[in-house]
């Protein structure tokens, strides 16, 4: 699977409390020359996205500090990050969770373990979206 167009003109933010899946996160995505930020808590990607606003978002939603519904909430409260795509990434799959993260405003949301094509059609759907 290709994206339709190039991806490593943008800036991607990859949150996730977990070091290993940040690192297989960044080796999975430049195969197609994608080079992520990283930060390993919510209050660090609130932090980042303040600072610099990404593109897009992929989090987490199991973190300490801030979980990834609680940085959902903040960054759809704020009128100059409301059109900021976020993929969520988790091993919650209930229906409750999933309903709960795209009514704190996700715009996709994928189960781990990872599905690499699913991952990478999601991300590319989500910059095509971008203006």
């Amino acid at each position: 699977m290709k994206p339709e167009k190039d991806l490593s003109q943008y800036d991607i933010l990859a949150v996730d409390d977990v070091p290993l899946n940040l690192i297989l996160l960044d080796k999975m995505l430049s195969r197609f020359n994608i080079k992520i930020r990283k930060a390993s808590n919510g209050l660090e990607a609130m932090r980042e996205i303040i600072a610099k606003k990404p593109d897009l978002v992929i989090l987490d939603l199991i973190m300490p500090l801030m979980d990834g519904f609680e940085v959902l909430q903040h960054v759809r409260e704020k009128p100059e990050l409301s059109d900021l795509r976020i993929i969520v990434l988790s091993a919650l799959n209930k229906n409750e969770d999933i309903v709960r993260a795209y009514n704190y405003g996700t715009n996709d949301f994928i189960t781990k373990p990872i599905i690499f094509e699913k991952l990478i059609n999601s991300i590319d759907n989500q910059l095509k979206l971008i203006k």
